[in-house]
């Protein structure tokens, strides 16, 4: 990576519109080749690092602009909370809006550029009637508890990967929190299947202190749901152990420790394929290459979770 300098401002530069954005990111290309010309870096390619969100930020999306900022040499987050990607109105309504802290967080990891724009920005011609198609894969697990879902947030990552595409000659990377385990399969297949030219990078799931994976919505658990929710994390952190240890996983059982938990309700418990998201072995063994994942609603807030699941030693 060619260092961009440390004269960086604590506030990353905002733009709102598709025009504003891409003359942004070539002035910031322009200006991180012209300090390798300066540092006489040679024929060193510039990098540019994509971290997509929809705001409501928190150390697991910081974690995405720390991976970007040390590979890439400019990093560009995207703020956007995609109506396309919710069923429910109220749940669009209640999801976090906190623009000014999100800015704070990501220039606090060194971000250069924050595209956030209005939904009349993104949708110009209204609600778009040519989609991506998450196809059967999209339709299992989170896709069958929230229908559309995962062909609103295709939609929504392919328009973004376009529209932050560098113009000049650059690699170019975006990054995904393996929490969205399901979405970042779908985003790596769409990426593949439909040659976009970008390198999509997982980052592993930040958790608290206790366990408990980070999201932008655990911001609306009581101290008791958020104290019920760690069987979650808990009842993960078994099936792994098992797993490595070459025991049955015995999902039936994990099952039935999550539904116990009071205030929990379980919506799935599986171990898929991490590529495919096709279930895998329930009771023997853990498969190479296998993942658990995991849903339940604690209270009125739904939570996911996923563990990779190690060949036993």
């Amino acid at each position: 990576m060619i260092p961009t300098g440390p004269d960086r401002p604590a506030i990353p530069l905002l733009v709102s519109t598709p025009a504003e954005l891409r003359a942004a990111t070539a002035t910031l290309l322009d200006a991180a080749r012209s300090r390798a010309d300066a540092a006489d870096a040679g024929d060193a390619r510039l990098s540019l690092g994509l971290v997509p969100t929809m705001g409501g930020l928190h150390a697991g999306h910081a974690a995405l602009a720390r991976a970007a900022r040390t590979a890439d040499d400019v990093v560009v987050a995207s703020i956007f909370v995609n109506p396309l990607q919710f069923g429910d109105q109220a749940d669009l309504d209640r999801y976090p809006r906190t623009l000014d802290e999100d800015l704070r967080l990501l220039g606090a990891q060194g971000v250069d550029l924050v595209f956030a724009p209005a939904v009349e920005d993104m949708y110009p011609g209204g609600e778009p009637l040519v989609r991506v198609s998450a196809g059967p894969a999209g339709g299992v697990f989170e896709g069958a508890s929230r229908p559309g879902h995962f062909d609103g947030m295709l939609t929504v990552v392919a328009k973004l990967l376009n529209l932050a595409q560098p113009a000049t000659r650059a690699s170019y990377r975006a990054y995904f929190g393996e929490k969205d385990a399901q979405q970042l399969s779908l985003i790596r297949r769409m990426v593949l299947d439909l040659d976009l030219r970008v390198r999509i990078e997982g980052v592993p799931i930040v958790r608290d202190h206790d366990g408990l994976a980070l999201s932008s919505r655990n911001r609306f658990l009581s101290d008791d749901e958020r104290s019920a929710a760690l069987v979650l994390s808990r009842t993960l952190a078994a099936l792994r152990d098992r797993a490595a240890r070459g025991e049955p996983l015995d999902l039936a059982a994990a099952r039935a420790r999550i539904t116990a938990a009071e205030g929990v309700d379980l919506d799935y418990l599986d171990v898929v394929d991490p590529a495919s998201f096709a279930p895998t072995a329930a009771s023997g063994p853990a498969p190479h290459a296998a993942l658990a994942v995991v849903a339940a609603r604690v209270g009125a807030v739904r939570l996911i979770d996923n563990t990779t699941l190690p060949a036993p030693h």
